[in-house]
This record gives C-alpha cells, structure tokens and sequence, in this order.
C-alpha cells in the first residue's frame, strides 16, 4: 500500500491562497495577500515593562505567537517585531516608587517577560526593540510632522494636531464631535484642541530626558511604535496587531503619526485585534484589580495546558478565565498525550513482530491526511483556534480507535508526526516525550514494564478465582499481538 503525505519539503514551497482574516480598518475579513511575496512583516505592540504581566496579557503574546506559527507553517517567511515600551508615564511613576532608576526597572520586567515567554513556548521575536534605543528616529518622525504642518510646540511639548489632519478616526470610526468629550482624551491646556495628543513632552524634575530642538524631554508613548515599525519592517508593512484596547488612541494615533510624517496614507495593511481575557464578562485590568499575573498563573498550572487555554477562543473574542477553564485544558493535554503514548506504544510493538497490512492503515492513513486539511480551513478562517482544536480531538478520537489495529509503523508515524505538527502551530510542545522508533530502549522498557504489570494483576485474578477477569487480561493481550503461555514456572509472554 502506498500513501502519499505532505513532506516539509513540499509546504516549503506552498504558501496558503485562500487565508482571511479580520481587518480592523475595514471591519471586514479579507483575503490575505502580504505586500511583499511570500514575505509577512508583522509589528504587535509589546509591554509596558513596569510590571508583572497579567493572564490576560500572556493571551495577548499567544495569540499573535500563533498567528505567526500558522504563516511560517503556510510557506511564508515571516519578520517579526514586537516592542517593549521602556519609557512612560507608568515607567517613571513605578521607578520612583521603587526607588530605582528606570533602565534598572525594566530590566527587572524585560526578564520576567522573557521567562513568560519560554514557559509559554513563544517563538523568539525577530527583534525586540526598545523605545529608548530610537530616541533619535523619534524626534525626527515628530520634526517631520510639524514641518508638515500638523504639529506644534507649546512650552517645550510638541502636539499632534488631530484637526489638520483629515483622516483621523478611520481605524477606531468614533465621530470627530465625540472625541472632544470622550474620556479617553487627555485635558491639557497647552493643547489648541483638547482631541490633540502629545509627541514629545517636556523634561519634569526627577524624570529621565534627552535633548531635542524643543529643549529637554522625552518621547510620548504613541510615538514610539510608529517608529519602531518603520525602522525594522519599512512602510506600509503588512499586519499590526494588538488588543482591542489598543484601537483608541494608541494605534489611532499611530496611523495619524505615521501618515503625516512620511506621506503614507495606509501605513499598515492589516489591523488585527485580540478580544480580553474576562472575569465574570468583565475585563482583566490592572486598573480593576480583577487580574492574576501570568507568573502566578503559570506557577500553579502546567504550561502547556495554559498555552492550550489561551488557543481555545477565537482570538477576536473574549475568552472567560477561570479554575474550570484551566483545568479543562489540563484534561484535553492529557488526551493529546494519550493518544501520543498510544501511537508510539503500538509502533515499539510493530518493530519487534514486524509490519504487515491491514484495514486501518488505509483508514488512519485517511485520517490524517483529513486532520490537516480540516485545520488547515479552520485556520484559514481568520485563524479560528477553536475550530482548529475540534478538528484535532476528531483526529484524537480515530487514533486511539484505529491504532491497535494498525499493522505499518510508516502510517503511525506519519499520524503521530501530523498530530505532533498541527498542536504544534498551536504552540502546544509535545517534543519533551521521548519519540518512538528511535531504537533507543525506553519504549521497550516501558511496554515490558506494562506487561509485567499485567500478568501479575492476571495472576493474582486467577488466585483470587475471578477468571472472567484473567481472561480478559490474557485476551486484551492477545489482540495486542502479546501472547502468554502459562508454564509450571508461572506466566511468559512474547511479541507475535
């Protein structure tokens, strides 16, 4: 029997047609098409490195580590930025708080971020640029922007000024009349109009600062990212990606940064936005006390099976965390494992009595071609994790059915190589087991172990006279291809 699979080498030359995904600044799903070949470059706003991310957070970096999985896995090459804001408000009130300098602050969380990021099996970025290390492209983005006539100075802060330019409001669509009232504008009398937002502010006592044409100061939080994109992927790049929060102001005024100072009108091709994590339908945020940091999180739970629970949503859509949620994913792990353990226990049997065909080879053989293709259209709409995973436990439920049948050890390795690559683009790792058929002893040990386990449970049925029990030990065995031989000597047993 021949079966004809995927190989690496194939998919390194396909890249997915028919992807879609939901753009923010259309509202609409549109089809994917990067503006460069087989190339994505992809900018999400990092953290503000003050603190100890939230879970809500952590589901922030999964769900953009996953996108760019599921591109990388479509054939595309795929450069990827995300940032870490180490200048802010934020930043100079907890440095002050602590008592230590800004620089030693967010080295504190830069690390914690990193080690969040390994426990939750992030791809290492393509670059993580710090905002403090492009103070001079931002001061010349904001010079462009006044010699542009869309930005004044006033007291050593420079404004961005929101009514010279047009466009404003196409990302987040909130009419013009309702953003001079809105609660998210900052009142500031130096502005000339309170939907006015600020580029560059001037130095404070005690703050961190830098010279600049406006005397000293620092950069406004909004700046950066626009900056930061430009530098490492050019304009227009093709994805930008954060939370929802995110849309008003920060990646609004983004857009209007960027627009003025280098005369793009769509700096960004694709806009997409992460839904919360909740608590009762209510945001996580650190401003509601309503949070458990990623590190407490992660301390109690296995990680994979967090990453598994930050994937079970659709990433537009609020994801509930709770104890039941987590422990769920625990459960659903472990099913995955079950059917890896499966797979490479009957392979180590297969190895030892030889393959032969049967039925199920062509049905598993089937199975897995099926399980990739059924992903691969969950996926291509607009990267629909949970889809994805109900497609999987499908594939979960036909393996553990169809292996103890299965005669060739190629077919099972093949499904245990789509199962292992398809959770995988989810960032689920299941490469710490031990992999089969690699002739190294462990699968051996462990089945001799089982078996021997077996036997006794059988002895001690027969002693006990439960020969109900006994029996269908012995023919439990028998259909996995164990034979026993009862002899004066007690029980043997043999592969065949």
């Amino acid at each position: 029997m021949q079966t004809t699979f995927y190989t690496e080498l194939d998919r390194s030359k396909w890249v997915v047609k028919m992807l879609k995904v939901y753009n923010t600044l259309t509202r609409s799903k549109e089809e994917f098409v990067p503006l460069e070949q087989n190339h994505v470059r992809m900018y999400v706003c990092g953290p503000t490195v003050y603190d100890y991310p939230h879970i809500g957070n952590a589901r922030s970096f999964v769900v953009f580590d996953t996108i760019r999985r599921y591109l990388e896995y479509s054939g595309y090459r795929v450069t990827y930025a995300t940032n870490f804001t180490d200048i802010d408000d934020k930043m100079i009130n907890r440095s002050n708080e602590q008592g230590i300098e800004v620089f030693e602050l967010a080295s504190k969380f830069i690390a914690e971020y990193l080690t969040i990021a390994n426990q939750l099996n992030l791809k290492p970025a393509t670059i993580n640029p710090r905002a403090t290390e492009h103070i001079d492209d931002i001061i010349e983005m904001v010079e462009l922007i006044i010699k542009n006539g869309v930005g004044y100075e006033v007291h050593g802060d420079v404004y961005f000024n929101v009514p010279a330019y047009k466009a404003y409001g196409g990302l987040s669509r909130i009419p013009m009349d309702e953003l001079a009232t809105g609660a998210r504008v900052e009142v500031d009398e130096n502005k000339k109009d309170p939907r006015d937002f600020v580029l560059w502010k001037a130095e404070k006592p005690g703050e961190l600062s830098w010279e600049s044409p406006w005397g000293r100061g620092r950069p406004g939080w909004h700046a950066e990212c626009s900056v930061m994109g430009k530098h490492y992927l050019g304009l227009p790049f093709d994805i930008h990606g954060g939370g929802q929060d995110l849309i008003f102001p920060h990646h609004e005024n983004e857009i209007a940064q960027s627009s003025a100072a280098y005369g793009i009108k769509i700096p960004v091709k694709y806009w997409l936005h992460n839904g919360f994590l909740t608590i009762d339908s209510d945001k996580m945020a650190k401003s509601e006390r309503n949070f458990s940091t990623a590190r407490e999180v992660l301390d109690n739970y296995d990680h994979q099976a967090v990453r598994l629970y930050l994937v079970t949503g659709q990433y537009r859509q609020p994801l509930d965390y709770n104890d039941k949620a987590l422990k769920q994913a625990i459960q659903s792990l472990e099913r995955i494992k079950n059917s890896v353990d499966t797979i490479r226990g009957r392979i180590t049997i297969l190895e030892r009595i030889g393959s032969r065909e049967s039925d199920a080879d062509k049905k598993l053989a089937e199975a897995s071609k099926k399980v990739r293709e059924s992903f691969e259209k969950e996926m291509n709409d607009d990267f629909n994790t949970p889809g994805a995973l109900a497609e999987i436990f499908t594939f979960v439920r036909e393996v553990n059915t169809l292996t103890k049948d299965v005669g060739g050890a190629a077919v099972l390795r093949e499904s245990l190589a789509v199962l292992t690559e398809l959770v995988g683009i989810l960032g689920v790792d299941l490469s710490d087991d031990s992999q089969a058929g690699e002739g190294d002893g462990h699968s051996g040990e462990a089945l001799e172990s089982v078996v021997e386990f077996l036997l006794e449970l059988r002895e001690n049925a027969r002693k006990a006279k439960d020969f109900e029990l006994s029996d269908s030990i012995r023919d439990r065995l028998k259909q996995a291809s164990i034979e026993i031989t009862d002899t004066k000597d007690g029980p043997t047993w043999k592969i065949g």
